[in-house]
């Protein structure tokens, strides 16, 4: 492995944070919203250029956009592509059902939580809709003028990666369109993208993404703890520590830097004391791909693999993911622990375990 780890030593704390996610996508209503006028009304619209500043300030940041309204599919998508804005926005959704619907739609289809959502509407009725069924920030269009400055809008590191989340999206759309008309095996599905996987040494010059995972990631999140650059690379600067990062690509094109280990070696192990993945490799197998690469390196030097995880409000499937490789807590472990948010878990890859990654999946290490 690139950047295995030589040195021994305790185990260093992890000093990271958790805290309330960034905002990962802002839906904007449309009317007296985005532009000025009633579409279904008034026929013409004029755009807010405050509003207009903001999408592409907001795209720049990487954060992505989708639109929320009761209005005709049809004439929305005219209305964009007229003020060429339609490419802006993922899955808009125009239609006549209740905004919170909307925007459970919209979550589902980029496959993030709701509560990573940001909503802007000029309604008092529309915005209270949304806030009293889901963990949604609502926003009034009034204060739109001022939007960029909220710090769940404002990373602190936008990477070339991050910035350009917007066009990944579309990629993925264009993967999942391919997978709806595919008509074999899933496995053969999987084989047909030409799925490359490198787990790498990160450098100096990773670390602005990698912080940046940290803070974007949460379901596929270990441990729910983020890292500024100079946090990690302080824990690089300790000899028992190994930060790994992983990309991925496929016949579609680059995911980018897509996921995230932290090791640290004692004695008689290897420790995962992080590891993330991008949602938007979820159903790929990177995750399980990952361990049981660590796995077959950790046997070839004689090391047990042990990881810790950390329970938070949305980050089960990595848990399940620990499960499905082989990890357990140990049989004195208090089972009702294992869902606990707060709950630090330290769990064990059992040594009959499968050391064998996806055929469909090809591995690099360079």
């Amino acid at each position: 492995m690139a950047g295995g780890v030589q040195a021994r030593g305790p185990a260093v704390a992890m000093t990271g944070t958790v805290d309330r996610p960034m905002v990962k996508c802002v839906v904007w209503d449309l009317d007296d919203t985005l532009w000025d006028g009633v579409l279904a009304e008034d026929g013409r619209v004029v755009l807010r250029a405050a509003a207009v500043h903001a999408v592409r300030a907001l795209d720049e940041r990487g954060i992505l956009q989708s639109i929320a309204s009761k209005n005709d599919p049809r004439a929305v998508r005219e209305q964009l592509d007229h003020f060429a804005l339609t490419d802006y926005f993922l899955f808009p959704q125009a239609s006549w059902d209740a905004k919170s619907v909307l925007l459970r739609r919209i979550a589902k289809e980029i496959n993030i939580g709701v509560d990573t959502l940001l909503f802007i509407d000029d309604s008092p009725f529309e915005r209270a809709e949304v806030a009293s069924a889901l963990p949604v920030r609502c926003v009034d269009a009034a204060d739109v003028a001022i939007l960029l400055d909220r710090p769940d809008l404002t990373p602190a590191i936008v990477t070339a990666d991050g910035a350009q989340r917007r066009v990944r999206y579309r990629q993925d759309a264009r993967r999942r369109e391919y997978e709806d008309g595919f008509t074999g095996p899933r496995n053969e599905f999987l084989r047909s993208l030409d799925i490359r996987l490198s787990v790498r040494a990160a450098t100096p010059d990773d670390l602005a993404r990698a912080a940046e995972l940290t803070v974007r990631t949460n379901q596929l999140n270990t441990t729910g703890l983020t890292f500024s650059r100079e946090q990690l690379l302080n824990l690089m600067a300790r000899p028992e520590n190994t930060l790994l990062v992983v990309s991925l690509r496929d016949v579609f094109g680059e995911y980018g830097t897509v996921g995230l280990v932290m090791l640290t070696a004692s004695d008689d192990q290897w420790r995962i004391r992080l590891l993330l993945m991008s949602c938007r490799v979820m159903g790929r197998n990177v995750g399980g791909a990952v361990i049981s690469h660590l796995a077959a390196q950790a046997d070839q030097r004689g090391l047990r693999l042990t990881a810790d995880f950390r329970h938070t409000d949305v980050n089960r499937p990595m848990y399940t993911v620990y499960r499905l490789a082989g990890f357990s807590a140990g049989q004195s472990t208090d089972k009702a622990a294992e869902t606990v948010a707060g709950q630090t878990l330290l769990l064990e890859l059992a040594a009959d375990a499968p050391r064998t990654r996806p055929a469909f999946l090809t591995l690099t290490t360079d």
